[in-house]
């Protein structure tokens, strides 16, 4: 169905590869991941066989290069990828944090043996990534970290916790923020690939955390307890963490981006058909001004944001994306998906308030983007700062 306000718009770096792309990822999500829906609701998290297949069809490291088993491929396949994955409704799978987030910091900041050693097994699904970030008393202050890391011998040895952690429970390779120096702020913080397959000692995964959307996607918390990492582990040199999160937020922030605008893509989509099909006072909900105002509205926001989106992701395959405006993506990108998807709720009536219409999912699910990635509030003061 075509995306009112949409109709015949085509991405200025869209290329025919990124329709064949489009194409096999719709068909994965909806004919292999969706039938399975109600099931991983209930257990709160993605099947690990979904991860298999996907790495089976190339859908896993699409920007990793070939030499490390990816698809040799930019941010625009990753991009094409999660839009696709949110227009078919699909939210299990955290492929947005584990191929659109992990596997970028080990190819840009991996040494030749750690990114064999670790990639191929992230692009064939084999192995799960999460990132850990997030304190119980961190939130978006990255500086203040607790968890660290003393140097013993050959191992680093960790103790602390992290929160709302995505794919925490199914997670093989953590991609840790430690603090190596507990005297410094910025400049003590340092990233340690995690091993966790089979828990190790030192390591137990937290309770899997009940959030009001997105059921389907694990959520946890991690504790280490002397959980002892190989040096040889360390991403990058001592002390450089802080830095290399900076410059990977960008696309972490964008890869939110993306997710927000195909929301609204479908948002928009849904709550058009339902006006067509719904009579009230003896006529289509469409053919009542009100309904037409608000879906002239939110094509336009949809439009509007397409747009901006577009020239933000190609920014920053040309390595131009600045921090204030991947900042200014992920604000305004985040507070459109709800708004727009809230109106579109409305147009429902009490229907958009029961789970059996998408769009009540949709409007629980939209909430967090919002908050994860930095949230909003500290989306205005990084773009308050070039003012």
């Amino acid at each position: 169905m075509p995306t009112p306000g949409l109709d015949g718009y085509v991405e200025p770096w869209r290329k025919p590869e990124h329709d064949d792309l489009a194409e096999l990822a719709r068909t994965f999500f909806t004919k292999e991941v969706l039938p399975h829906a109600e099931r991983l609701e209930q257990q709160g998290h993605p099947d690990r066989e979904h991860y298999r297949r996907a790495g089976e069809l190339g859908l896993l490291g699409l920007s990793i290069p070939e030499e490390y088993g990816g698809g040799g491929g930019d941010f625009t396949h990753e991009a094409t990828l999660l839009h696709e994955q949110t227009l078919a409704g699909e939210g299990s799978l955290g492929i947005a944090v584990h191929s659109g987030i992990v596997t970028g910091y080990l190819n840009d900041y991996g040494s030749d043996e750690q990114k064999r050693r670790w990639l191929p097994g992230l692009v064939s699904g084999e192995l799960i990534g999460a990132i850990g970030m997030t304190e119980p008393d961190g939130g978006s202050d990255v500086q203040s970290i607790r968890t660290r890391a003393i140097r013993d011998g050959d191992d680093y040895v960790v103790t602390g916790s992290k929160t709302f952690i995505t794919n925490g429970i199914l997670a093989d390779l953590l991609v840790l923020a430690v603090k190596t120096d507990t005297s410094a702020r910025a400049h003590g913080i340092s990233l340690l690939v995690c091993e966790l397959t089979g828990d190790p000692a030192g390591f137990r995964r937290g309770r899997k955390i009940e959030k009001i959307g997105l059921h389907a996607n694990d959520t946890a918390e991690l504790f280490f307890d002397d959980f002892r990492v190989p040096v040889a582990n360390l991403l990058g040199t001592e002390g450089s963490g802080f830095i290399q999160m900076m410059q990977q937020l960008p696309q972490e922030r964008l890869v939110i981006g993306v997710g927000a605008v195909a929301a609204m893509q479908r948002a928009v989509e849904l709550a058009t058909a339902y006006a067509k099909e719904r009579t009230a006072f003896g006529k289509p909900l469409i053919g009542h001004q009100n309904t037409r105002m608000v879906l002239a509205e939110v094509a336009t926001r949809t439009r509007v944001s397409r747009a901006f989106l577009d020239d933000c992701i190609q920014r920053h395959t040309r390595g131009e994306l600045d921090v204030a405006t991947a900042a200014m993506a992920k604000l305004y990108l985040t507070e459109g998906q709800c708004e727009v998807v809230d109106r579109c709720l409305q147009i429902f009536g009490g229907y958009g308030y029961t789970t059996e219409y998408p769009i009540a999912k949709m409007y629980a699910d939209a909430r967090v983007q919002k908050i994860y990635g930095g949230t909003n509030e500290i989306m205005k003061e990084l773009i308050s700062r070039v003012l």
